[in-house]
């Protein structure tokens, strides 16, 4: 362990940082916060309402700025939420800007401010990137000498910004196997994730329904058109949406599930419902894109060609028959919460120094 150091942690504005999570990246940074903090760190998150009380979190969007009629009339007037999301984010820049209550600074968010103004702050900075290459976080980037330090999710990650950071660490997302223990198996096929068309549930629910293995599906539902056209019809019989479910009733499930189907439509930078899956000692079975190919293996995972429902449909067949044994144990050598946060204090360490 490094030495404690003051960490400012800069979390999303938009949603809450509690159980159940709106997504991944609301995961990831509870799991570092908590992380952290039970290494002795003292940590400040910044984000939005209504985030767990024992983060210790400062709101940013508290204070919405007061806009004009006058101003509201113009034709370039953005929506309101864009607005307070730019204002929570441009005050708190200039806040850090003039504190020296931190030892290093940690953006864990989506937004450009924090690497547009990077260069104002008088500590170092690190960026996890999450997400592929966005036109507003590579404006910010450009936008003149780019002190932060980035570290990508995946090496496919890193891969897709290498034309814009050409430096980039790959630390992987990790998950807590005292949460996320080894369960029994045996029982219906797992999706959960966000349910949006880019999820592609509705893959999953039409391989399933080929072999005809029962599944349950879990998440928010995050695009009321999507759910209500391509997975509402499709309930019934075998196939059940429990809702959406906190860390501890989700991580049952999955412990319970026979595999752990996972369908995008696009490449994920990471999937941080294949390493929960395997830290319960699950199985994966799902398509080979993005980040997937890097995180799984032979002995615990089945992955055919993107969008091929019948290759899905034959390998979760192959997929129930893995051992959960060998996901396990691929989770703690390759998924840890602790291997990440090992990282990031090392890497905190080295800057800071």
């Amino acid at each position: 362990m490094t030495r404690p150091l003051r960490v400012a942690f800069i979390g999303s504005a938009r949603f809450p940082i509690h159980q159940p999570f709106a997504g991944g990246l609301e995961a990831h940074t509870w799991a570092m916060v908590r992380g952290l903090q039970r290494r002795g760190h003292a940590v400040t998150v910044f984000g939005g309402a209504d985030c767990d009380p024992d983060l210790n979190v400062e709101q940013i969007i508290a204070a919405r700025p007061q806009i004009s009629d006058a101003a509201r009339a113009d034709v370039s007037m953005s929506e309101d939420g864009w607005l307070e999301e730019h204002h929570a984010y441009l005050g708190l820049m200039l806040d850090l800007a003039a504190s020296d209550d931190f030892d290093i600074v940690h953006n864990n968010c989506l937004h450009h401010l924090p690497i547009a103004m990077a260069r104002m702050i008088p500590v170092p900075m690190v960026c996890t990137l999450h997400t592929p290459p966005t036109p507003w976080l590579e404006s910010a980037v450009q936008v003149g000498p780019c002190p932060v330090t980035f570290a990508a999710v995946s090496a496919h990650t890193a891969r897709a910004w290498r034309s814009q950071i050409p430096s980039i660490r790959v630390i992987a997302n990790g998950v807590d196997p005292d949460v996320w223990q080894r369960g029994p198996g045996g029982g219906p096929l797992l999706w959960s994730g966000r349910l949006v068309p880019e999820k592609g549930a509705d893959l999953a629910i039409r391989a399933a329904r080929l072999v005809g293995l029962p599944l349950d599906i879990v998440g928010p539902v995050s695009d009321n058109d999507y759910f209500s056209t391509c997975i509402a019809p499709l309930l019934g019989g075998d196939v059940r949406y429990l809702g959406h479910l906190d860390h501890t009733d989700l991580a049952r499930l999955t412990g319970a599930a026979s595999v752990s189907v996972v369908t995008p439509r696009w490449d994920e930078p990471y999937c941080l419902v294949a390493a929960e899956a395997l830290s319960c000692g699950t199985p994966v079975c799902g398509f080979a894109r993005g980040a997937l190919p890097e995180l799984l293996d032979g002995q615990s995972a089945v992955l055919v060609e993107p969008d091929d429902v019948d290759a899905l449909a034959a390998a979760l067949l192959h997929a129930t028959r893995l051992s959960r044994d060998a996901a396990r144990t691929h989770a703690l050598a390759h998924c840890s919460q602790d291997l990440m946060i090992d990282r990031y204090e090392s890497l905190y360490a080295e800057l800071v120094a």
